[in-house]
């Protein structure tokens, strides 16, 4: 219920990953159709990308005015802090003070005066200002680090990089704030080198109590989650894609025209492959560089058709194996019996 700067810097995290979730499973695969020709008709969603940008924007960014008044000279408070969110934020369509002379929330006996509220993309989180200022300015002494580093332990002496005297930066050490978005921005840049794929669990009630399902609770998730917008997407796209090349490598053996090998262009042969198959043009679109396959039933069937196909490769490679080697043993047994039949010849 009261939720102060540890909350709000945990927030903030969770709307970053919420948005490189958002880019990189909506945006990204809308994106993908009409860079491939595909024809899509283009589904809303809502991008919280303006929620960042009210925490992180360098300028006028919460945790940038939040650094601003712990540097600021003269008299330092929570509330010269929310004074001054008042005051750069007060338009802003995700934020909410009593103090903003907003007429909205003028009237809003729910939010106290010595409180903000944003709308997070789960919805609205109201934060105690109290403390902001004094946890962001928590901060680690180079006189601390130093000592630490001078350690007769190796792991202490490791953790304490910066008390390095050899790396003396004059500098004023950065705030809390700002470490944990230099720390989020590292992680964003390396989930974006990464395909991470994405598991949402669902609470089905408060109790964590089992046989309990609250439908409301549940729905809610769903809703934040932005679950709702991605099965649109998905349910109007496709399932699969893959390019044309692995595409006819991996199931060529299917079709007698692409098997063992197909020499025109990879998309010809996909083309011919697919018709060969008799799969119904609905369930499949070609793009620029990928098939787009849209059902999984028909991948399914794909899957299915190339285990059969690999299992008579196979018995035909044992069958013409035995026939061989069977072969080979009776055109040796045949040479024997002939040289065995003129030396009795000879001597008979």
């Amino acid at each position: 219920q009261d939720n102060s700067f540890e909350q709000f810097i945990i927030n903030y995290c969770n709307e970053k990953l919420q948005q490189i979730f958002i880019e990189l499973t909506l945006k990204e695969e809308q994106e993908e159709y009409i860079r491939e020709g595909i024809e899509w008709t283009h589904i809303e969603y809502f991008n919280n990308a303006i929620i960042c940008d009210l925490i992180e924007n360098n300028q006028t960014g919460i945790l940038a005015m939040l650094d601003e008044e712990c540097l600021r000279p003269g008299t330092v408070t929570d509330d010269t802090f929310l004074e001054k969110l008042n005051q750069i934020c007060a338009t802003h369509q995700h934020f909410e003070s009593r103090m903003s002379k907003c007429s909205r929330f003028l009237n809003d006996t729910s939010l106290p005066h010595s409180c903000f509220r944003i709308q997070h993309y789960a919805g609205k989180v109201m934060y105690q200002v109290e403390g902001f200022v004094d946890k962001n300015n928590d901060l680690l002494y180079r006189d601390l680090s130093q000592a630490m580093w001078k350690a007769n332990h190796s792991l202490i002496k490791a953790l304490f990089p910066e008390g390095n005297p050899a790396k003396i930066n004059l500098k004023r050490p950065p705030t809390a704030g700002s470490q944990f978005k230099a720390s989020v921005a590292t992680l964003m840049k390396n989930l974006q080198t990464k395909n991470p794929n994405y598991i949402r669990c669902i609470k089905p009630n408060d109790k964590k109590a089992a046989c309990i399902f609250n439908e409301a609770l549940v729905c809610h998730q769903i809703r934040y989650l932005g679950l709702l917008e991605n099965v649109r997407v998905r349910r109007a796209g496709y399932a699969f894609r893959q390019p044309y090349e692995p595409c006819l490598e991996r199931y060529k053996m299917l079709c007698k025209q692409t098997w063992p090998h197909w020499r025109g262009p990879a998309r010809a042969g996909v083309e011919v492959l697919f018709n060969e198959l008799g799969i119904p043009e609905e369930e499949f679109s070609f793009g620029r560089s990928k098939i787009f396959i849209r059902n999984p039933r028909t991948l399914f069937k794909l899957e299915d058709l190339r285990k059969q196909r690999l299992e008579d490769l196979a018995t035909l490679i044992a069958k013409i194996y035995r026939g061989w080697k069977c072969r080979t043993r009776f055109l040796l047994m045949k040479k024997c019996q002939i040289v065995i039949a003129s030396w009795f010849r000879r001597y008979a």
